[in-house]
């Protein structure tokens, strides 16, 4: 598909482009309707740099077969994407979390692939580039986010071959093995070798993509360059096989970023005499345990949240540990609650919950404080200083931010984060407990020996967790991927030199 856009440009020198908008649509009780900034870190970091340099967003705004005219947000131009009740069940529901999601998560739960949540994708894909096209200034620079929008950066170089383009995965991309079960395996790395830079959260990722464009496209990888050999730019990527001497080609970085949180933000909130009394009361409302144990996650499967229930199910089996003195409060905010694979999720883990609190809670103390509904970020806060035990027990995660949110909160340098090494942040956070969640055995003894920590070293390893979320925050992030993007253009138009 090929669309039709004024090569002139629009008027935004700087364009980001996600699936969805960095502002919801809130209605009112009286039926009024307002927009308000979604609380993402993704947002966060970014709404400082498109107000300096003049940028817009284009995404879709949540809500099926609704139309809204672009409008000014706190000085981001918010261009939205219109999708159909169809196109929400095919492109969104169907192919991007129900046949990439899965696949991109090790296949924990197996892929779905149907052509015609392909063609929805494609689609979609083809009518985000070209509301970018139209929008985006000559030689703008152009951020493409996340796996629902793998094909924009072939479809936007096809046909705005000025603009300066990126892309980042915020999710895990998986080893080839893997990846070469998606029949459109070869047009989703075509459609992503349309960027200048693709980013990763981890060294691993950005090896899988490169190993995956060796096969499949035979170009010449040498980390992190990747050297795409040129029929004709306006054309996208076409070319097959490594670059001969004469033959121009473009070089795309592919590396990874890291991504981070607000890590000063967490921690003036977590400071705030409110947050801090409001942490006291949960506390109390526990029935005030020795050990809170805290998961707080979506409820996806890639999550590992039955292997966390499991392992502490049996520590309580075998009596080394107590409802009296252990509780652990599980927040599991709804996900794609349309999915039947979500639907058999949440129904197996309030099943489990269901049966640890009849077989061991008591009158004055519940084994397991399960709670499936999000919280305001005040909220989450006090249950990070609630909580002397944070577990993160991913099966796949491409980072894991609740991991460095749980950290950045607690300046009284306590607490300990049991963090699966399948976890992106488990590169960075190396003083955190890494386990297998796999591992049942092996997360009960993490669990145990968090209980049991002395002071002395979960604050040793809390200021060393610290400084690493506060150092690497998420501007540093954004400011880091954008000196590579920007510094990327003079990557195009060589000759290789090889014979």
């Amino acid at each position: 598909m090929t669309g039709t856009t004024d090569p002139t440009g629009g008027d935004y020198d700087f364009v980001v482009v996600s699936n969805r908008l960095p502002v919801d649509r809130v209605l009112a009780p009286d039926g009024s309707a307002s927009w308000q900034q979604s609380p993402g870190g993704l947002v966060t970091a970014l709404e400082p740099v498109m107000r300096s340099r003049d940028g817009a967003w284009v995404g879709w705004s949540g809500q099926p077969d609704l139309d809204f005219e672009p409008f000014d947000s706190a000085g981001i131009r918010v261009v939205p994407m219109r999708l159909s009740a169809s196109e929400v069940e095919d492109y969104y529901e169907g192919f991007s979390n129900d046949t990439l999601w899965p696949l991109y998560h090790d296949v924990i739960a197996p892929p779905n692939y149907q052509r015609d949540w392909w063609d929805a994708y494609v689609a979609v894909n083809q009518r985000f580039a070209d509301a970018t096209a139209r929008i985006s200034a000559q030689d703008a620079v152009v951020w493409v986010q996340d796996y629902q929008l793998q094909l924009v950066p072939k479809m936007l170089r096809r046909q705005r071959p000025d603009l300066t383009i990126g892309f980042f995965n915020h999710i895990p991309f998986p080893p080839y093995g893997i990846y070469s079960q998606l029949p459109w395996r070869t047009q989703i790395i075509e459609g992503l070798l349309g960027a200048d830079v693709i980013g990763f959260q981890r060294l691993a990722d950005a090896s899988n993509f490169s190993r995956a464009v060796r096969r499949l496209k035979g170009f010449v990888t040498k980390n992190p360059i990747i050297e795409v050999p040129l029929v004709d730019e306006s054309e996208g990527v076409r070319a097959h096989g490594p670059v001969r001497k004469g033959q121009e080609f473009r070089t795309v970085v592919a590396k990874q970023f890291p991504i981070s949180i607000d890590a000063a933000a967490y921690e003036q909130l977590a400071r705030t005499p409110a947050v801090q009394a409001r942490a006291r009361q949960i506390r109390e409302d526990l029935g005030n345990p020795k050990t809170i144990m805290l998961g707080v996650d979506r409820l996806d499967y890639t999550k590992g949240i039955g292997h966390r229930l499991k392992a502490f199910g049996e520590l309580l089996a075998d009596g080394t540990l107590s409802v009296e003195d252990v509780t652990l409060v599980q927040v599991a905010s709804p996900s794609r609650e349309r999915v039947q694979t979500y639907m058999h999720l949440r129904d197996e883990i309030e099943l489990t919950v269901g049966r640890i609190n009849g077989d061991f809670a008591t009158i004055s103390h519940t084994a397991i404080s399960y709670h499936h509904h999000g919280y305001p970020r005040e909220e989450m806060v006090a249950l990070y200083l609630a909580a002397d035990v944070m577990l993160v027990t991913a099966l796949r995660d491409g980072m894991n931010l609740v991991a460095k949110e749980y950290v950045a909160t607690r300046f009284d340098e306590d607490g300990v984060l049991i963090l699966s090494e399948f976890a992106g942040a488990a590169d960075e956070l190396k003083r955190a407990m890494l386990i297998n969640p796999h591992d049942i055995d092996g997360l009960k003894e993490s669990i145990v020996q968090a209980i049991e920590m002395p002071k002395r070293d979960r604050a040793a390893r809390m200021r060393t967790l610290r400084r690493r979320v506060l150092e690497n925050d998420v501007e540093k992030w954004s400011a880091e991927f954008l000196r590579v993007l920007t510094n990327s253009r003079s990557g195009r138009g060589r000759k290789g030199s090889a014979a």
